[in-house]
């Protein structure tokens, strides 16, 4: 039976916000919360990931404990969790004194291959805030970063959306910039997409471009 509090999410009678804060003047409740992400119904299932995803923002510390329980999330059946552990797992990056996150760097790193865009558009967005806190692994994920540009087309992943990906690429890019060895190769990907036809992809390198090399 699950459990009273998150029946609310059922009824609409509880927000993911009422429950953050809940959780946060009463950590107790933390252990329900983790266990809802394995609901069979819906609104439970993602109203409690929801809720991880801004705990992880606010109070890293206290969902480190669970970081393996959320990689296990990358290989959810469900998108929408495997995009919320996408956002966890960065955000823990900054309590990460065992590294657990540098054993599962290949495992997060392969889903920029996945063949739905918000799924690849996740894992590069989010990729600004683990170098920021991670220095040491600057070049390995821009090396990945910089893939991008070469990731197959499909039904769900078209010509539009690698630009999309692409801008979110260099977003990253401008995060972290400063900490980069080999600054020219991302200058060199960023120069593609100055006359790109996606306009806010063009303001993008335009502006990252203007603010690094002028």
């Amino acid at each position: 039976m699950e459990d009273s509090l998150l029946q609310g999410f059922m009824d609409k009678s509880l927000t993911s916000e009422e429950l953050v804060k809940e959780v946060g003047d009463n950590w107790d409740l933390l252990p329900t919360v983790i266990a809802g992400v394995s609901s069979s119904k819906a609104a439970i299932r993602y109203g409690c990931a929801k809720v991880l995803m801004d705990l992880s923002e606010k109070h890293p510390d206290k969902l480190y404990p669970y970081m393996d329980f959320c990689v296990d999330l990358l290989d959810s059946k469900y998108r929408i969790l495997t995009w919320n552990a996408l956002a966890i797992i960065a955000n823990l990056t900054k309590v990460d004194d065992k590294k657990k996150f540098d054993k599962i760097f290949s495992r997060y790193y392969s889903l920029l291959d996945d063949e739905y865009m918000v799924t690849v558009a996740n894992v590069v967005g989010n990729s600004g805030k683990i170098a920021l806190v991670k220095p040491y692994l600057t070049e390995r994920i821009s090396n990945e970063l910089l893939k991008v540009e070469n990731i197959s087309t499909g039904l769900h992943l078209t010509e539009e959306c690698k630009r999309v990906i692409a801008e979110h690429a260099i977003q990253s890019f401008s995060i972290f910039f400063d900490q980069v060895k080999n600054k020219e190769k991302i200058i060199q990907f960023v120069k593609k997409y100055t006359n790109s036809q996606r306009k806010t992809l063009k303001k993008e390198a335009e502006n990252f471009l203007k603010k690094w090399t002028s």
